[in-house]
């Protein structure tokens, strides 16, 4: 992540969390300070290392609750608070955060409602045999990135825009749409499936996080407008966290991955009846 920090001229801090971290260690904190001139002390604020356009939270599931919050916070808001002070963060502002699921005792895994702040969950396995022979090379040998600009944080902001920019057809809404209450158990919407297999189903950030990835996609296969088929290219990483599995479905080896995937087979556009009402 560093690396893709340095081509895109972004600010880059890594946060290892750990138990005994607080959440002034990453937001920042008032010190006092005397001026030796005048003898006046006055407080002065150090800031964090929140205060970087991209931040690797690297095993947040390794921190208190308090301070996951602090983190939690400053993403949605993009600013920090202290005091009676607010700090806005830089733009753009870039959070990646990995879970360590080996040895839980002890741990504070992110409850639903804020992993549901997370646009996508991505799984990382293994490397290949391939892959891991080409890892071996580079970093047992003396390899070294030629690295280059590529954008700047001003380009970034720019491209944000131009993404929210991009047009979709209204059947492309209502799919994903359809998609995100579909996973919702007990409603006229959900497939029978879903009231045996999930839980607590995924909220309206969903249908949003759906579209602006679709809308990303379009742009980086070089469409100008979003299809349904975008939506469900990017369907599981936004739906994965937000779809909580039964007892039943966890005792039967069931993951929301397969419940996703399932949930795209048997949801499709409804292209047809948005073309007749255009008409």
């Amino acid at each position: 992540m560093s690396t893709i920090a340095r081509v895109l001229q972004l600010s880059f801090k890594r946060i290892q969390f750990t138990p005994d971290l607080m959440p002034s260690d990453i937001t920042g904190t008032d010190v006092l300070e005397e001026d030796r001139t005048t003898g006046r002390r006055v407080f002065r604020f150090v800031r964090g290392p929140l205060f970087a356009n991209m931040i690797l939270a690297d095993e947040i599931n390794r921190t208190p609750p308090k301070t996951q919050a602090a983190l939690l916070e400053a993403m949605q808001e993009r600013m920090v608070t202290v005091g009676e002070e607010d700090y806005h963060l830089p733009d753009p502002f870039f959070v990646l955060a990995t879970q360590n699921p080996i040895e839980q005792e002890g741990t504070y895994p992110l409850p639903e409602a804020q992993l549901d702040r997370f646009m996508f969950m991505v799984m990382v396995d293994y490397p290949s045999a391939e892959e891991e022979i080409d890892i071996m090379k580079m970093v047992a040998g003396t390899y070294e990135a030629d690295l280059s600009v590529a954008l700047t944080g001003e380009d970034i902001v720019r491209l944000q825009q131009i993404v929210r920019r991009v047009p979709a057809a209204e059947h492309v809404f209502q799919y994903a749409r359809d998609l995100a209450r579909a996973t919702r158990p007990n409603q006229p919407e959900a497939p029978a499936f879903i009231n045996e297999l999930v839980q607590w189903g995924a909220g309206p950030r969903a249908s949003i996080y759906m579209m602006l990835a679709a809308k990303a996609r379009a742009i980086l296969h070089g469409r100008y407008h979003a299809t349904t088929e975008d939506v469900r290219a990017m369907a599981l990483p936004v739906l994965r966290h937000r779809v909580i599995t039964t007892f039943n479905a966890e005792a039967a080896g069931i993951k929301a991955d397969q419940v996703v995937e399932r949930l795209l087979a048997e949801v499709k556009p409804k292209v047809e009846e948005s073309v007749a009402v255009a008409r």
